[in-house]
């Protein structure tokens, strides 16, 4: 799949293939039980994306809301996007650390992991992972970031 133009969740996954809708579905499952409060799913960038609403955090450099993750169907594997962990030295230790003790293999680069099945990613980790930003951290982390440059 290249950039969908869906615009729900819903329609989202009705455009993949059966075998990537479970995957994205299993993956999602994890994303919405684990998500902090205040985090909202959507439709954004082509992709499902669990942002910082704008009536939250209006205060955004090109005016769209804050993506936290993002869930996507690639032509070649599916990929989740972990904001959380890019930038974030402790978070991102903790989530190779956790690959590693789980015995996956890891294809990631600054915040995008690939994989081509749920079976693919340690769940737990992922859960793990997104429960550990609450909103006001998320907030205080990209406002650090804007000021460094």
């Amino acid at each position: 799949m290249v950039m969908s133009k869906a615009k729900t969740v819903t329609e989202y996954l009705a455009e993949l293939p059966a075998d990537r809708r479970k995957t994205i579905s299993a993956v999602r499952a994890v994303v919405r039980k684990s998500l902090p409060k205040g985090y909202k799913e959507g439709v954004g960038y082509g992709m499902i994306c669990y942002t910082v609403p704008l009536a939250t955090y209006p205060d955004t450099y090109n005016g769209q809301p804050l993506c936290y993750a993002a869930l996507a169907a690639q032509k070649q594997y599916c990929a989740i996007y972990l904001m959380n962990v890019y930038g974030d030295t402790p978070t991102a230790k903790a989530f190779r650390e956790g690959f590693k003790k789980a015995g996956r293999k890891l294809d990631m680069g600054k915040s995008c992991v690939r994989f081509k099945t749920a079976a693919d990613l340690p769940l737990d980790v992922i859960g793990k992972t997104i429960a550990s930003t609450p909103m006001k951290t998320f907030i205080e982390k990209y406002e650090r970031a804007r000021k460094k440059k």
